[in-house]
């Protein structure tokens, strides 16, 4: 690989700035990070939506979607707005229905108690046309990643995502311990 085109040390996790550039965000969208965490992601999707649209983050922990509110101030990116919400409670990210063009899942599945909820939202909240990404680990690593108990393998997110009303678009290489994958709404 040539340094033009060699990625970050980064990489062998989850790498935001090459995920997001497979999502196909365009000026204009309104788009959600379900389970914000640190932001990351909705910072680089604020920024590739170039000032046209909105990110709204969505987390249970109000100390990190007060570090993403300011983090997004202090690069003057307007676009991003946070949410307070309980993403596997129906209606839990506050959001209306249809009114999203993407949302993003990334290393949530793993956290929760119940995924198919968070996707189920995912998909209350997206509009016809709309397009959901989910990333997550592929397997406990040790001291990287969950434990092993709690990995959601790709096919076991996927049976959850169909059952919610989604069909598979495409797999994408997320990063070396994560699996990829966008998704579309069933009409």
């Amino acid at each position: 690989m040539s340094d033009a085109t060699a990625l970050p040390p980064t990489a062998g996790f989850a790498h935001p700035p090459r995920n997001v550039s497979l999502f196909g965000l365009e000026p204009g969208m309104h788009v959600a990070d379900f389970g914000s965490g640190s932001g990351a992601y909705v910072l680089l999707m604020a920024e590739a939506l170039g000032g046209h649209g909105r990110v709204t983050a969505v987390d249970i922990q109000k100390d990190l979607l007060s570090r993403i509110k300011n983090e997004a101030m202090a690069r003057n990116l307007r676009n991003v707005e946070v949410l307070w919400g309980d993403l596997e409670v129906p209606h839990g990210s506050k959001l209306g229905d249809g009114v999203l063009d993407f949302v993003l899942i990334s290393n949530l599945l793993f956290q929760v108690e119940e995924p198919g909820a968070v996707i189920a939202e995912a998909r209350r909240t997206l509009k016809r046309d709309g397009r959901l990404a989910m990333i997550d680990w592929s397997d406990s690593f040790s001291s990287l990643g969950p434990p092993r108990g709690n990995v959601i393998s790709r096919d076991a997110a996927l049976e959850r995502a169909e059952r919610a009303g989604f069909a598979l678009v495409r797999d994408f290489e997320a990063g070396a311990h994560h699996w990829g994958m966008m998704l579309r709404p069933v009409q």
